[in-house]
């Protein structure tokens, strides 16, 4: 049994991250460092994550966030919301490992976003801003919108297809990238022909990943 106490966040990042992510420079290091104990000592006031998960925050929470990474390499200047993002999750993490990207963290609870202020304050993170908002509520619009187990997908899409900007600078042409898990074949039904499931099992060994997915719908396909 491994305790908060013995976590040692930089073998963790050694062990968990850095066979994934091997280019992350000494900032970026520092700053993946940083979150095991912003979000211990957060977790302990508000319960972001379970108390039992805490102690895997760097392969179930920062490593599925930069799961998307495998997806898609943002170029510098592409833009990103975060809907519904909770304690962070993923905008944290990839704000981290993408410097020279621009996000927006959203979420409608205050007392989270409270918690994402301290992170990105602490962690000295100077490409995240973050807003209390409902996601529907947002008049910006992004290159991408991401996400991490907000809701059922079709309404979630519903929320958040006008937010998307028509011109795409990235490899992939802008759109939708969602972490789900599961059998997502129900939820995914209406979308049929349009959406691509990438399975993070093909990028990560450990048994958490065995159903994790990231959904990706372009913008070229929404009505």
């Amino acid at each position: 049994m491994l305790f908060l106490h013995d976590m040692n966040p930089e073998q963790s990042i050694s062990d968990i991250i850095l066979p994934h992510f091997p280019d992350l420079n000494a900032g970026q290091l520092s700053q993946f460092a940083a979150l095991f104990h912003l979000y211990s000592e957060w977790n302990a006031k508000i319960n972001l994550v379970s108390r039992k998960d805490i102690e895997f925050l760097y392969e179930r929470h920062i490593l599925h966030s930069l799961s998307i990474a495998k997806i898609i390499r943002f170029l510098p200047g592409t833009t990103l919301l975060d809907a519904g993002t909770g304690g962070g999750f993923p905008g944290i993490p990839l704000a981290i490992l993408f410097p020279e990207v621009h996000f927006l963290l959203a979420d409608s609870m205050a007392k989270k976003i409270r918690v994402v202020e301290d992170v990105i304050r602490e962690a000295k993170i100077e490409n995240a801003r973050s807003m209390v908002a409902r996601v529907e509520d947002i008049h910006e619009k992004f290159d991408f919108i991401v996400s991490r187990a907000v809701t059922a997908f079709p309404p979630f899409y519903e929320w958040v297809k006008n937010k998307i900007n028509t011109k795409s600078i990235n490899t992939l042409p802008n759109g939708i990238l969602a972490l789900k898990g599961g059998d997502l074949s129900e939820e995914l039904s209406l979308f049929d022909g349009m959406i691509k499931v990438y399975e993070l099992r093909e990028f990560f060994d450990a048994e958490f990943f065995e159903t994790k997915k990231v959904v990706y719908l372009p913008r070229w396909n929404h009505s």
